[in-house]
């Protein structure tokens, strides 16, 4: 009988012949394929590998009972793949979708089995199908990646990073992992930086997971362990002492109104109001006053603050750019971490203090009273670095390593894209500053 195995190394080998004619290379890739040490983890990616990016999502927490288990598990597994020579890089000359016949789509199909994504009974041709699309589609939900299906640019980077490299991010990851092992709480919240997302855990279990917008480069957001001690509805916003030095002098100088437009009221030292006019806009240094904005829909944290004790001065909140949530690069603040849907937080933060159900908050918000709200306890919070880990599902993932703190330049592969993947080169710093 003609087996699923045999009939794949076949096509492998016609494959990557008419590909790379290489020899040496192809018997690397078979080696890979018919491993025995692979075991069930085929077999796990298989029953899998047809699925949409469905398939990737888990409520199982990054730092979860097993998260350190499973990726000493991958590790294993990308010792393997490395030992037995990698996977090919896909050299695509045109982007690659469905519907396209091209003979890097069977270097892109080898690659795919080899990483799971792709079930082995799929065989190696030159036409990209529905079966590429799903696998690939599958890829980019593990890399934190737009899951169109489509091979362009940031995709190509991704599946060109070697199993070597990849491998060392493991590593890396799991001394990030181990180091977050003990006892997190009942329910804590997790900010991962290199994914931009939110993660609110309960009793082991992801409650809710949100995108995010944290710290630009030179801007990071800190990693750091705190609590959760205050919801502030309808903030207000106070200028710090560098942004009124660099950005609010310089647009008042152009445009005498833009204090005034964006609620942004002036304060002496003892409270006194004080009127724009009456400062020297021109002058060297800004006037030794609080720029402090009312709460409204304008407010750089708009409906939100989320505070914790850190000596970072950052905290999460909400944001009036909510078109921000959609790009593929969202590292634009400078240190806080906006947080899409941020009221369903709030609500989860808040659902064991008396008297803050989600009707009572949301007309609380209505009003436009500024309102904190003490957590009847304190929910811990932690901002962590981690660029690579895996469910108990084992579905690897990888994110890019934004900060440079992996030790691999092949890591940062989102750092010069630029406008497409959405950095505003000069742009007005609006996590601290309104339009």
């Amino acid at each position: 009988m003609f087996s699923r195995r045999k009939f794949l190394r076949s096509a492998v080998t016609l494959g990557a012949a008419a590909v790379a004619g290489s020899a040496s290379a192809q018997s690397a890739i078979d080696e890979i394929l018919g491993s025995s040490r692979r075991g069930n983890w085929d077999d796990q990616f298989d029953a899998r590998a047809s699925r949409s990016a469905t398939a990737v999502v888990s409520n199982n927490p990054i730092f979860g009972a097993d998260s350190a288990a499973n990726l000493q598990q991958a590790i294993v597994e990308y010792q393997d793949i490395v030992a037995n020579g990698g996977w090919p890089m896909v050299n695509a000359q045109q982007k690659l979708q469905i519907g396209v016949n091209d003979p890097a789509v069977q270097q892109l199909r080898q690659r795919l089995i080899i990483s799971g994504d792709l079930s082995r009974s799929a065989g190696i041709s030159s036409a990209f199908d529905s079966y590429v699309d799903g696998a690939v589609k599958r890829f980019q939900a593990r890399h934190g990646l737009p899951a169109d299906g489509a091979v362009g640019e940031y995709t190509l980077k991704a599946l060109n990073v070697s199993a070597n490299i990849r491998l060392g991010q493991l590593r890396t990851n799991l001394v990030r992992l181990q180091s977050m092992s003990g006892d997190l709480g009942r329910r804590y919240v997790v900010v991962n930086i290199p994914a931009a997302y939110i993660e609110a855990v309960e009793n082991g279990r992801v409650a809710l997971r949100h995108t995010a917008i944290v710290g630009k480069i030179d801007r990071q957001s800190p990693v750091l362990n705190s609590k959760i001690y205050e919801v502030i509805l309808n903030p207000y916003w106070t200028a710090p002492r560098s942004i009124i030095q660099k950005d609010i002098m310089p647009l008042m100088r152009k445009d005498p109104t833009y204090l005034s437009r964006n609620a942004i009221r002036l304060f002496d030292a003892s409270g006194n109001e004080v009127a724009p006019e009456t400062i020297d806009w021109n002058a060297e240094k800004a006037p030794n006053l609080m720029f402090r904005q009312d709460p409204g829909k304008i407010n750089a944290m708009s409906s939100t603050k989320i505070n914790f004790h850190n000596e970072h001065a950052v905290y999460m909140h909400d944001t009036p750019q909510q078109g921000m949530f959609n790009k593929l690069m969202r590292f634009e603040s400078s240190g806080c971490v906006r947080v899409q849907n941020v009221r369903d937080l709030s609500v989860w933060l808040l659902k064991e203090t008396p008297d803050w159900s989600r009707q009572q908050m949301e007309a609380t918000i209505k009003s436009g009273v500024n309102t904190p709200i003490r957590l009847a306890e304190e929910v811990p919070v932690y901002f962590t670095y981690i660029t690579a880990w895996a469910a108990s599902d084992r579905a690897i993932q990888f994110r890019d390593d934004i900060y440079h703190k992996d030790g691999a330049t092949e890591l940062a592969l989102q750092t010069g894209y630029g406008q497409e993947g959405g950095v505003a080169v000069g742009a007005v710093e609006s996590d601290f500053l309104p339009q």
